[in-house]
């Protein structure tokens, strides 16, 4: 899951970010309006946490032209305790979330798993696929029951196909939802860790299939793929 962070504290802004990273997330931080306004025209996320007094452009403006560009990104708003003023305003521009300074940065991290879960169309905290169960809270996989050892890339990568079933992922979008600003992993590191999974999860019942010059499809297993179309073509 990659995270912007808009959030101009920068003592605030460090331990946010830590702490996220340490949860697995890719964080990319801006401090000011106009750049959070940049960001999310340029780049693809899977969160926006967004402080509304930022300077520059406040973080209403930046939520108004966000929701002006269609875009359905999960937006959680940072607020002052006292500015219930601006959090209602902020849920009626469409943001999905909103804290009060100060908050635990375990409840933060709950509520930023629950809006990207309810974002990918499941509530649960469990992505199961076949034979793999990959817990999305501990980060763990299993596979026919037994813990798989995976790096923390390795479990990026599957978190990002595992919410993609049976739809080709490119490289690059991989890259995209990964990695933060200012990392170097190239195409080719990709591959390495999608050859690694891969090989991790022979014995089980699913299969990363490549598509050449195109990218990667994690393809469900045949008898859930049959089942689905039976109940589509009933």
């Amino acid at each position: 899951m990659r995270i912007l962070l808009a959030e101009d504290d920068q003592v605030l802004a460090d331990a946010l970010s830590r702490s996220l990273r340490n949860g697995g997330y890719a964080v990319d931080h801006v401090s000011s309006g106009s750049e959070a306004d940049t960001a999310l025209s340029a780049q693809e996320y899977d969160l926006l946490i967004l402080d509304l007094g930022l300077p520059r452009l406040p973080g209403i403006e930046v939520l108004k032209r966000l929701r002006a560009r269609d875009s359905r990104l999960p937006v959680l708003i940072l607020t002052a305790a006292d500015s219930v003023e601006q959090r209602v305003r902020g849920l009626d521009l469409g943001a999905d979330d909103f804290m009060a300074k100060p908050f635990a940065l375990s409840e933060l991290e709950a509520r930023a798993r629950a809006l990207v879960r309810r974002s990918m169309g499941t509530g649960s905290t469990q992505l199961r696929l076949g034979a793999l169960v990959y817990d999305q809270v501990g980060r763990t996989a299993a596979l026919n029951g037994q813990p798989l050892e995976l790096s923390a890339r390795e479990l990026g990568v599957l978190e990002i196909l595992l919410q993609r079933v049976d739809r080709l992922v490119g490289k690059e979008q991989i890259l995209d939802h990964l990695c933060e600003w200012g990392e170097e992993v190239s195409h080719n590191a990709i591959e390495v860790y999608v050859h690694r999974l891969r090989r991790k999860l022979e014995g089980g019942d699913i299969r990363i299939v490549t598509m050449r010059g195109l990218g990667y499809c994690l393809q469900r297993p045949a008898d859930e793929a049959s089942g689905e179309s039976r109940e589509a073509a009933g």
